[in-house]
């Protein structure tokens, strides 16, 4: 399959990204970043065979750019926090689509996306300098949430939003329920960042280790994902079926398969085994007496099965075989000028008092355009996600936008929407035709300037 971009393009892209202000999310220019971010992003999974994943890596890295994706990262989730609640509660805010607050609330998941790909190699830890302490402050925040939320099974656990499903939204409501969805899938992503940074703790500086084993203290975090494995559930349909959360989707597990590890699994186990065996981490963690009970709690989901299929496992088991025994020496005390991240706390104190004014200008000036700007923000979007590629990316058959079935066919005028036959697109077309006269008009028209200046 060809690239989506070429290596000059790739470049252009991550050279161009800087970092902005709150008040110029959704902006013209922070449109064009979120294209340069999508399809840096598409770039790396579409061709990770043909080594595209590195490359985009490396460019990153060599033109120190990760700080920047984690400040724009950071910058959406506080957005996210503070101003779009606000959004949502204007009276007098009532826009002819949501599509663009939609893009802005995706924007997180787009960039912690391709930070999983970035940060799994050893070089992008180095080069992401002090914005990994921000890194880890932002996944240890939605790790604390899976966590609790998985506590009192407050999970939303649904399939994640398309932008197609998106489409048919018009309610500010529908959206704010399809952010916290999409919450879920961003921490597993948040989860697999971290394992990527424990991997490399050696080459990280001590304020990391300090603030992973003591501020945080992640391992009684990682702990609780073990007890309560939130990427599984029952689902209920008669009789109670086990699905497991892969892929950004929830897939029934077959009885034969229930007790393999998944993806996730695997995940939280090499976090703890790095975090609580390398000999960095040791010297650094304090095994106090609850610290010592919550870890040993992990006796009781290392079985055999467990460790044949993660036969690292085996040295974590001895491990607490001999804490149970013991008391670990206290870790040393000293005088450490220790680091502490800056972007959330920057953010927050330079908008303190501008959140409300932030959102009206926002809702007046950027999330209540046009139908023109509509159109053309459509049509840019049509060049960003290419139908045939994007059908690549997805592991399954299409599903028909009425029903969920199979989709053998799409709606021939915008080429956007999948049925399984005439009578349900006939009877979703009421709710399907604002987006296709949209999508329609935006591939058509470039063709007709085409036309005429030919």
């Amino acid at each position: 399959m060809d690239s989506v971009l070429l290596h000059g393009e790739a470049e252009g892209y991550v050279q161009s990204l800087e970092k902005m202000a709150l008040r110029d999310i959704g902006s013209q220019r922070w449109f064009r970043q979120h294209e340069y971010i999508e399809k840096l992003n598409m770039q790396a999974i579409l061709n990770a065979s043909a080594n595209q994943e590195e490359f985009i890596k490396d460019l990153f890295v060599s033109l120190g750019k990760i700080p920047t994706l984690v400040h724009a990262m950071i910058l959406t989730k506080v957005w996210k926090h503070k101003v779009f609640p606000i959004i949502c509660k204007l009276q007098d805010f009532n826009p002819k689509s949501t599509f663009l607050l939609y893009m802005v609330i995706h924007h997180e998941a787009t960039i912690i996306n391709l930070l999983e790909t970035i940060m799994y190699h050893k070089e992008s830890s180095e080069a992401a300098g002090d914005s990994v302490l921000d890194l880890l402050d932002y996944c240890h925040r939605k790790l604390t949430l899976l966590a609790g939320r998985s506590v009192s099974r407050q999970i939303l656990t649904e399939d994640r939003v398309t932008h197609t499903q998106q489409s048919d939204t018009t309610s500010l409501q529908d959206l704010q329920r399809q952010s916290d969805m999409l919450e879920f899938e961003i921490s597993v992503k948040a989860l697999s960042v971290l394992c990527s940074i424990t991997d490399h703790i050696e080459s990280l500086s001590v304020s990391v280790l300090s603030r992973m084993l003591c501020t945080h203290n992640m391992p009684c975090v990682l702990v609780q994902l073990v007890e309560n494995c939130p990427w599984n559930r029952v689902f209920f349909s008669g009789v109670g079926t086990l699905q497991k959360y892969t892929e950004g989707k929830w897939r029934t597990v077959l009885p034969e398969d229930q007790l393999k590890l998944s993806k996730h699994d695997g995940q939280v186990w090499m976090a703890l085994l790095n975090l609580l065996l390398k000999p960095d981490c040791q010297r650094k963690y304090d095994f106090n007496s609850f610290n010592k009970t919550q870890l040993l709690k992990l006796r009781g989901f290392l079985t055999d099965v467990v460790i044949d299929q993660l036969p690292n496992l085996l040295d974590l088991r001895h491990f607490l075989s001999q804490l149970a025994v013991t008391d670990p020496a206290a870790p040393k005390k000293g005088l450490i000028l220790e680091q502490v991240p800056e972007i959330w706390n920057d953010i927050v104190t330079e908008n303190s008092s501008k959140w409300k004014a932030i959102a009206k200008h926002q809702v007046t000036h950027v999330f209540n355009p046009s139908e023109s700007e509509l159109r053309e923000q459509a049509s840019r979007l049509a060049q960003t996600y290419n139908l045939d590629v994007m059908e690549n990316l997805i592991p399954d058959k299409p599903k028909c936008g009425a029903c969920g079935r199979v989709g053998a066919k799409r709606c021939s005028r915008c080429q956007g929407e999948w049925y399984c036959n005439r009578e349900c697109q006939v009877k979703h077309w009421p709710k399907h035709k604002p987006a296709c006269k949209l999508m329609a008009e935006a591939i058509d028209k470039p063709q007709e300037e085409l036309n005429i200046s030919s």
